[in-house]
Formats: C-alpha cells, structure tokens, sequence
C-alpha cells in the first residue's frame, strides 16, 4: 500500500481559508488591502464597507482620511489592479 507525500500545513490552510471566504467584493478588497495601499496607510486605515462600487474606508485620524481623499485618483486603479476588473469607482474616507 502506497501513501501520497505529506503536504504542507500552509498549503492545507491556505485552501481552506480560501473556500470558507466570503465572495462579498469587500472581502475581497480587504485581502488585498495592504498590497494595493501599502503598509503605511494599512496600519492607519480598514476598508469597512462596499456598495455599488464606493468603498468606505475607516481612518486612525481626520488627517489619515484627507490624505486617502487626495490620493484616491492614485489607489482605486492600484486595488482595481489588485482585484482584476473595475469593481471600486469611488473611495468615501470617514474617521473611527
């Protein structure tokens, strides 16, 4: 009787959380938050909420959402990029 190779544990979770991922297009955004919006603005800003294309993003600070405000010609192509297709049109930064 022959056994197949072990697998990696990585490998096995990583399957797992991705079926047991909402397909919810916030989901998905959120995933791929940090990669399109960098470390610094990910450690001061979440995206929170999705609807019809505008997407709300929770700030650490008032100055955090003025400056996602002024760059936000510059992140909706990096996370539209980021998640093949033109799903976020407009970026609405609130603080919380």
């Amino acid at each position: 009787m022959s056994r197949a190779a072990p697998r990696m544990l990585s490998s096995a979770l990583q399957n797992f959380t991705a079926a047991i991922a909402p397909a919810t297009t916030l989901a998905r955004v959120q995933g791929v938050w940090a990669a399109a919006a960098g470390d610094a603005i990910a450690a001061a800003a979440r995206p929170t909420a999705e609807r019809d294309g505008v997407l709300t993003v929770t700030c650490s600070a008032a100055v955090w959402a003025q400056e996602l405000d002024l760059m936000a010609s510059e992140l909706i192509p990096r996370i539209n990029a980021a998640l093949g297709g033109q799903h976020i049109r407009e970026l609405r930064c609130r603080t919380g």
